[in-house]
Formats: C-alpha cells, sequence, structure tokens
C-alpha cells in the first residue's frame, strides 16, 4: 500500500496559524505488515531521520491504532521524501498524516475528514499545515479551545492561474525557534492591521483580485519578528515584486519563501538563487501548483 501526501505552505503572510495551502509535492509511504516495525528513509533527510520506533510517521501510525482501538501491529515503512526538512513546507505533518492514513487503511477503517483532523491535532496543535495535508487545496482553519479541542476548516478553491513557486535555501529554521522570538503580546494596531489583510487574502483568492494579493500577503504579527532568521527575505521579495510576483511571504517559519504569481517564475526564482548564492548560501527553487486532493492513497 503507498500513502502519498502533499507539502504545504501555511501563513501566507497575513493569515499566521490560520490559512495553508496544499502543494503539487510530496512524500510517499509504503506501508506493509511485517514482523518488526522498520523505516527505510530515501530522498530528503534519509541521512538524518530515524529509522525506528522513534521515527515520526512510526510514532503516529502506533498512537493512532490505540486512539481508534486496533492493533497496533507491527509495519515496514519505504519513506520518499520530496519535501525538505525544517524549510516550513510540512514535511513534519506529511508523517502525522501518513501514520494516520496507514492505521487507518491497515485495519479496514473510515474516518470523515472532520474525525482525520481531530485525531491530527492530537500530533500537532497548529493545523495550518494538517489540515491541507488532509483535504488539499487552500484552507482555513481555526481551533476552538473551549472544552475539547477542535478544529473549524474550510477549504476553497484556489485559482488554477496562481503558480506557487518554492525558493528554499540550505539552511534550516526549526518552528520551535521560530516560535521563540515572537512576543507575548502586539498592539491593537498591528492586531488590526493583519484582521483586516486576512480577510482580504480569503476575498481576494476567491474573487480572483490579483491586485489585491500583495497588500493581503503584508504582515505585522510575525515576518518582522522573524527577519533576522530570514536571511535574504527582504531584497528577494523586494525585486520579485519589481518582476511581476502577485504575493510574496515566508512558507510556514521558514526558510522557505513561497510566491504566488502568473509570470516570470523562472526569472523570480533565478534571482532568488543567485541573490543567496552571493551571501554564500546554495539554494534552489520550485515550480508548483496547488494540490486539490490532500492524502491518498496510492
Amino acid at each position: 500500500m503507498k500513502i502519498i501526501v502533499p507539502a504545504s505552505t501555511s501563513n501566507l503572510g497575513s493569515g499566521f496559524d490560520t490559512f495553508g495551502l496544499a502543494l503539487t509535492l510530496y512524500n510517499t509511504f509504503e506501508v506493509e505488515p511485517s514482523d518488526a516495525f522498520e523505516v527505510e528513509v530515501y530522498g530528503e533527510g534519509a541521512d538524518k531521520l530515524p529509522t525506528g520506533v522513534d521515527n515520526l510517521f512510526l510514532r503516529t501510525y502506533i498512537r493512532a491504532c490505540q486512539e481508534l482501538g486496533v492493533e497496533d501491529r507491527p509495519i515496514r515503512v519505504i519513506q520518499n521524501n520530496e519535501i525538505p526538512l525544517g524549510r516550513g513546507l510540512g514535511s513534519s505533518a506529511t508523517a502525522i498524516v501518513g501514520g494516520i492514513a496507514a492505521a487507518v487503511a491497515l485495519n479496514d477503517l473510515k474516518l470523515s475528514d472532520d474525525e482525520f483532523v481531530e485525531l491530527a491535532l492530537l500530533f500537532e496543535s497548529h493545523p495550518d499545515n494538517i489540515v491541507p495535508a488532509i483535504v488539499g487545496g487552500f484552507t482555513v482553519s481555526a481551533v476552538e479551545e473551549r472544552g475539547p479541542k477542535k478544529v473549524y476548516f474550510e477549504k476553497l478553491d484556489f485559482p488554477e492561474e496562481l503558480k506557487v513557486l518554492v525558493l528554499i535555501p540550505e539552511y534550516e529554521i526549526l518552528t520551535e525557534e521560530a516560535r521563540k522570538v515572537l512576543p507575548a503580546m502586539v498592539s491593537f494596531s498591528d492586531a488590526v492591521f493583519n484582521l483586516q489583510r486576512a480577510a482580504l487574502m480569503v476575498s481576494a483568492l476567491v474573487n480572483r483580485d490579483y491586485e489585491a494579493l500583495r497588500v493581503a500577503a503584508e504582515d505585522k504579527l510575525h515576518q518582522p519578528y522573524r527577519s533576522p532568521l530570514l536571511k535574504g527575505f527582504e531584497a528577494f521579495k523586494e525585486e520579485a515584486y519589481k518582476l511581476g510576483a502577485d504575493a510574496v511571504f515566508v512558507s510556514g517559519s521558514g526558510s522557505t519563501i513561497a510566491v504566488f504569481t502568473r509570470r516570470n517564475e523562472e526569472e523570480i526564482g533565478s534571482f532568488g538563487v543567485e541573490l543567496y548564492k552571493k551571501m554564500g548560501i546554495p539554494a534552489r527553487f520550485k515550480v508548483l501548483k496547488a494540490d486539490t486532493e490532500g492524502v491518498r492513497w496510492g
């Protein structure tokens, strides 16, 4: 059995911990029953990821089986990664979603999207990467904090004509480190600033108002505080807009920078690679589209 899970970009500038978008870049997990738990990892992170029961896919699978009331039978997993680790593209979310999908499929169970998301929340409290990895597309998520946590989410159409360029420098930013630099409180005016732009982002994407996306991607809640960690972001953003980009923002907590654009994607990406080269940092770019399916079984 093969499980395919898409990458995702989150925040989209103004939608901190709220917006997510599944992308046409994938981690795949080939799963089969075995006498012992074992993982073989290929591709991105093959030299870093654990191959025993401390592997995130296996940890999730075992816990998911327990939560679903079924036996956590040993499995062998061949993990093929296209998604870089620690770059803000949802690699951890793919392992969580894949592990749950394995527990469901191997035990002939069925989960609704809501049930799948609720189970995934046990492993990741921020659903902005988890939800698009499960359902695909452009998603808006909110966590109800009263009583047992529940995620309310909506999946919206994402314009087919918008390409998603991801500029991936060869350095990692751990989510935990990126959260440490965020302030405990922000000003009322900054909160209103982001509220306006987050609402504008949704309406601009739904109504295909591409001229509004640049303003909609502006942010005062997280990107300014993370700037010292995000080498080259401001310089790249300025030039990308000159080259015709519609929106430029940090993907998740970085280090990847994401671009929505209808034009000049190769030129924008090449500029970014050269910019990082001048800083002595290797980088690459990929031109992707929105994935509309989410997790699936191959």
